[in-house]
């Protein structure tokens, strides 16, 4: 297999590159650059911008007005425009329930919805993990009673990520109690602002309102909202998955990542000489920078096995936890080259205009929190610890 990108790669990465200083926000890529919290109207302005020039759904078929990219040219994207501090895109519409419906949805749910994930209409959260239904997925007990043509909907999720935004969630929901639990689970779309849904904030470790709960008390849905068969959702649940936990491996941010900790460390002093020329610190950064240069060269032998025909099984697992991995390793070295100025985070020096000054250099400020919340990398999208069991499964026979 050749690794090496052809000349029409080359040009596309001139294309995106090009793209990303003519059409990217000046204020939203400073904010970006410089950890500062994003609102929901920077992702919709840059949403707005990369659907207008027809790169907003990368992973959809053309005729659904989608890129029609292969996975060579998504891996191209994805690196350029973190190199270019633009915003990560925003996934749960885009990237995990608009794949869905187009394998698994009627015709008018494709004519509904999809249009509407383009244009900025709807916001979508996604209604996975319950209080003691996390890496145990199919353990969901929100229930679905079906009454006349309404489902009846009961039941808590948790984690949910910028539900706070959203005004459509997509949820595993079980809708027949009496059978092996897998079985039993349906795949229901629902509105947001029906009566009876509830979303309270979680503030996390570093400060932040990205997660909530969600409660559904005695939720009408109609029945046109189901995707694919009653009771057949597990199966809508595990091919949404493979595209969450491909995407989580993140090998762009991983790349910009620590050509960020290599500025810090060249910028912070040890002894009055650049952190970076100590053997030990250097020799750190140096284990990490192969660790990254792997994955990204074994993400692109999986996308380029994608390109000929295959299919991702195990792969995205192992990239999944090498990806998290690497990502937190990162983060961990970034929090160390500073030392105390990583620990007394202000939670308003991220804000946008915030006048309160950082402790230390303006480029500590953001590093403990992020810290904080790359911790989540190796749980969401399936802990590392149920990876290595779907390895075991698939690769090893255990």
């Amino acid at each position: 297999m050749n690794l090496s990108y052809t000349p029409e790669e080359q040009a596309f990465r001139e294309e995106v590159r090009a793209f990303m200083r003519e059409k990217l926000p000046a204020d939203i890529q400073a904010k970006v650059r410089g950890g500062k919290r994003l609102q929901k109207d920077d992702f919709v302005r840059w949403h707005k911008a990369l659907n207008e020039k027809g790169w907003l759904a990368v992973h959809w078929p053309k005729e659904y007005g989608g890129t029609g990219w292969g996975p060579i040219q998504r891996h191209i994207f994805e690196e350029e425009m973190t190199a270019a501090g633009a915003p990560s895109i925003v996934p749960f519409g885009l990237s995990m329930v608009a794949p869905v419906i187009i394998k698994f949805g009627t015709e008018a749910q494709k004519q509904y919805y999809l249009p509407r994930i383009l244009n900025q209409d709807d916001w979508w959260c996604q209604g996975y993990s319950e209080p003691g239904a996390g890496s145990d997925l199919a353990a969901v007990k929100t229930r679905a009673v079906r009454e006349g043509d309404h489902y009846i909907v009961n039941g808590q999720k948790t984690w949910t990520t910028l539900g706070q935004y959203a005004n459509m969630i997509f949820c595993l929901v079980r809708t027949n109690p009496d059978v092996k639990k897998q079985e039993g689970i349906s795949f229901l779309l629902i509105d947001m602002d029906t009566p009876g849904v509830t979303v309270r904030p979680i503030i996390t470790l570093d400060g932040e309102h990205e997660v909530n709960e969600v409660f559904f008390e005695d939720v009408k849905v109609p029945v046109e909202n189901l995707v694919g068969e009653e009771n057949k959702g597990w199966t809508c649940a595990k091919y949404l998955l493979t595209y969450e936990r491909t995407g989580i491996a993140g090998v762009g941010y991983a790349k910009a990542a620590l050509r960020h900790l290599k500025n810090v460390a060249s910028r912070q002093l040890k002894d009055g000489k650049p952190l970076l020329d100590d053997p030990r610190f250097r020799a750190q950064v140096a284990q990490v920078e192969i660790e990254v240069m792997s994955l990204e060269m074994t993400n692109l032998r999986v996308v380029a096995s994608v390109a000929g025909g295959g299919v991702p099984g195990a792969e995205s697992s192992i990239l999944k936890i090498r990806g998290t991995q690497v990502r937190q390793a990162i983060t961990d070295l970034l929090r160390r080259a500073v030392g105390p100025y990583a620990m007394p985070f202000i939670s308003d020096v991220f804000e946008a205009g915030s006048d309160v000054e950082p402790v230390g250099p303006e480029y500590a400020a953001p590093l403990a929190s992020q810290y904080f919340n790359r911790r989540k990398l190796s749980i969401y999208g399936g802990s590392n610890e149920i990876q290595k069991n779907i390895i075991s499964k698939m690769i090893l026979g255990l």
